[in-house]
């Protein structure tokens, strides 16, 4: 048994790896700042602009991921969705190849990279729910972080990868074309390629129960019925309610983060492409090494004081980060934030592990999507409301820092202790 539970352990954070690429080359570092520089008319402007695809991806994702998750729960098909999510991230990332440097092509990029992100989030609510079944609740955290640092070196890799295969040589090869951006625009493929090639073993790992199963139809009925009990029952189960509202607002300032961290970078200390992929680089080294080293004490420590302890060190990091103006100070203290980055997430995702009932893993982790998106348009809208008022990519950033403050000051609240 210990055997099997290490294999499934080990194919179920091996899709931390696989889809950690998206994120990272795609969402923070290499086409954020592709779209900004390359294809939006201004850097300000191409910050409002994804700010407010991120805000209709962001209501998407809220009104679908909690439904999504009941329905798996009642219909045994978490495998299934978790595979459609997954393919549909894939297919849209690839897209973004056709997404030349050139304003008119700005509708085109915005749309792939959306659709991309909804998949991508809709993927997690699957794969997160899967963690009880690799994990005992006294390993929950260490399983979680350790996956989140794998995670962190894939999109390492995946980075690198773009760096030294695509990005960096010149002249480029396969005969990519530097004045149109193909060597930037071929990372998308690359990205697509690398989350099929890496993300299947989860799914031979961890099947979906064998048949007979309930018909779409009674699954979306029972999953319906499922995910409205849940809400109605919040108010009676005050930690995990508070929980979630905590959630709701440090997660915007995370994605938030997470979404316009390169794009900040680029605008305001002027960085180039293969600079944001050297940033990028050593800014997941320390996030890796900080979701791994936390994930090995989360155990003792508890997953609420790690959370409480990754946000506070965020709010501090972060408010130097954006009142400083040399870029060797910029790069030292983003790296210190990005040991924090990891602990916050995968800390989050051992708790709601821990509260939630064996039968209604997915349901509770749709919530915790929800969580994470129900106000996802929030965080990208102020920013670009900020941005877009004041011209400053400083004051855009800024505002993450309320987001990480209020959630950890809701978090503080809750005391009772979550089920073993």
């Amino acid at each position: 048994m210990k055997h099997r539970l290490s294999r499934k352990a080990g194919a179920w954070a091996l899709y931390d790896w696989a889809n950690s690429a998206f994120p990272t080359v795609v969402s923070t570092f290499v086409i954020a700042a592709y779209f900004t520089q390359g294809i939006a008319p201004s850097p300000a402007e191409g910050q409002a602009l994804w700010g407010w695809m991120q805000t209709l991806a962001g209501i998407a994702i809220a009104l679908l991921s909690p439904v999504l998750g009941a329905v798996a729960d009642a219909g045994g098909r978490r495998r299934t969705m978790l595979l459609l999510c997954t393919v549909l991230t894939a297919i849209a990332t690839a897209l973004i190849w056709f997404a030349r440097p050139d304003p008119s092509y700005a509708v085109w990029a915005l749309a792939c990279v959306g659709i991309a992100t909804i998949g991508f989030e809709l993927g997690t609510v699957f794969y997160n729910s899967m963690l009880p079944q690799v994990a005992p609740p006294e390993r929950l955290g260490r399983i979680s972080g350790l996956a989140w640092g794998l995670g962190y070196a894939g999109g390492l890799a995946c980075l690198v990868l773009c760096l030294l295969a695509l990005v960096r040589p010149d002249p480029s090869p396969f005969g990519l074309d530097r004045a149109s951006a193909e060597h930037v625009r071929a990372t998308a493929p690359l990205v697509a390629v690398w989350m099929l090639l890496f993300g299947w073993p989860v799914l031979l790992a961890l099947p979906d129960p064998p048949p007979p199963r309930p018909a779409w139809s009674t699954a979306i009925r029972n999953g319906l019925g499922e995910i409205g009990a849940l809400l109605r029952g919040l108010p009676r189960n005050p930690a995990l309610g508070r929980f979630l509202l905590a959630r709701l607002f440090y997660t915007d300032g995370l994605n938030t983060l997470f979404a316009f961290g390169a794009i900040y970078a680029a605008g305001t200390f002027g960085m180039g492409f293969e600079e944001i992929l050297l940033f990028g680089i050593a800014l997941n080294v320390t996030a890796g090494l900080g979701a791994a080293g936390f994930g090995l004490l989360e155990d003792r420590l508890g997953a609420r004081p790690t959370v409480l302890v990754a946000l506070l060190a965020l709010i501090l990091l972060g408010g130097a980060v954006v009142l400083v103006s040399d870029q060797a100070l910029f790069w030292a203290l983003a790296l210190a934030l990005g040991l924090f980055i990891g602990p916050a997430q995968s800390a989050s995702r051992s708790y709601m592990a821990h509260l939630a009932p064996p039968g209604e893993v997915a349901a509770h982790f749709g919530l915790f999507a929800l969580s994470g998106r129900v106000t996802g348009f929030l965080g990208p809208a102020v920013l670009a409301a900020v941005t877009s008022v004041t011209g400053s990519q400083r004051a855009g950033m800024a505002t993450v820092l309320a987001f990480l403050a209020l959630g950890a000051a809701i978090l503080l609240t809750v005391r009772e202790r979550p089920r073993a």
